[in-house]
């Protein structure tokens, strides 16, 4: 049997990651904080690199300092690294985004992340490192509140709007995290996949106006637009990392931007997404209480 280790197995990636891998038939083991990485790494097949310092905090260090104690860990140990890759590399470069796409980041945490990546790209070359960056958009997952779309753009779905931050007509990718920890697991099984391989995770691109449409076709309700009050971060932000993080990242709302389906199309022709009725279905079931995916309507109340 297989055997994968998830590190940081309680977060947003690494949960969705190690279910994946579980129901695939894998042996699964949840790194534990504060233990020793590359013991823990000992007789791994896979190591998936859940760990994210969260709502942005102190990348500039936090970062450089999980990419050396994981390439240390895969390099110990044999095993293949997975890495979750992001859109910020790409900076404003005109989509779609994918493996040839020049990395030119226009913000300091697109930056880190070239750094990142570049980074697993020299111990792959130099040092015989296997690993997979699996380049994503925004996530999306109905169940939590950490994620920028149930954070910005479902904010304000109980007062029936839908908010966007650039113009209602701007593409956005997103990565559904139950099909990235799926697509995780089957690029990995992929007996001649390369030892540095660089994937697009497609996903969903969609706009804020197509949210609207598809929100106000499964409830039944009319919803307004909202644009998000940027202002608002601005006046909080010297008190507020996250609200300095999230304004550096606003450029992501305006500049419209999609990622390159053709590799990962090109290696798992049959894998199917969730589709977007769908994940907009279970994000409404989650933020509207009374609403019922079976009838796409909202109930009565009682």
């Amino acid at each position: 049997m297989a055997k994968v280790l998830v590190l940081g197995a309680s977060g947003l990636f690494g949960k969705r990651a190690a279910e994946a891998f579980a129901a695939a038939g894998w042996q699964v083991t949840k790194f534990k904080r504060g233990s020793d990485m590359k013991a823990a790494a000992q007789g791994m097949d896979v190591i998936v690199n859940g760990l994210n310092p969260p709502a942005y905090h102190n990348w500039s260090v936090l970062i450089p300092q999980i990419t050396e104690e994981v390439i240390a860990a895969g390099l110990a140990s044999g095993a293949r690294v997975v890495v979750p890759g992001n859109v910020y590399v790409f900076g404003k470069e005109p989509a779609p985004w994918g493996p040839g796409t020049p990395q030119r980041p226009v913000s300091r945490k697109g930056a880190i992340r070239a750094a990142m990546e570049a980074r697993y790209k020299q111990a792959s070359r130099e040092q015989g490192l296997r690993v997979l960056i699996l380049m994503a958009g925004d996530f999306l997952e109905a169940g939590s509140l950490q994620t920028m779309f149930s954070q910005f753009t479902l904010r304000g779905l109980k007062a029936g709007k839908i908010i966007y931050g650039g113009t209602p007509d701007t593409m956005h990718a997103y990565a559904n995290l139950r099909d990235l920890g799926r697509a995780a697991e089957a690029l990995v099984s992929l007996p001649d996949l390369p030892a540095h391989a660089e994937v697009p995770f497609y996903g969903h691109s969609f706009t804020a106006r197509e949210v609207k449409a598809e929100v106000e076709r499964q409830t039944g309700r009319s919803h307004r637009f909202g644009r998000f009050p940027w202002w608002q971060m601005r006046l909080v932000a010297p008190f507020w990392e996250l609200a300095r993080e999230v304004l550096e990242m606003r450029y992501l709302t305006e500049h419209p931007h999609w990622l390159d389906p053709a590799p990962m199309q090109a290696l798992l022709p049959d894998f199917q997404m969730t589709p977007f009725v769908q994940v907009i279905a279970d994000h409404l079931a989650v933020r509207l209480p009374q609403y019922r995916p079976a009838t796409g309507q909202i109930a009565s109340a009682r």
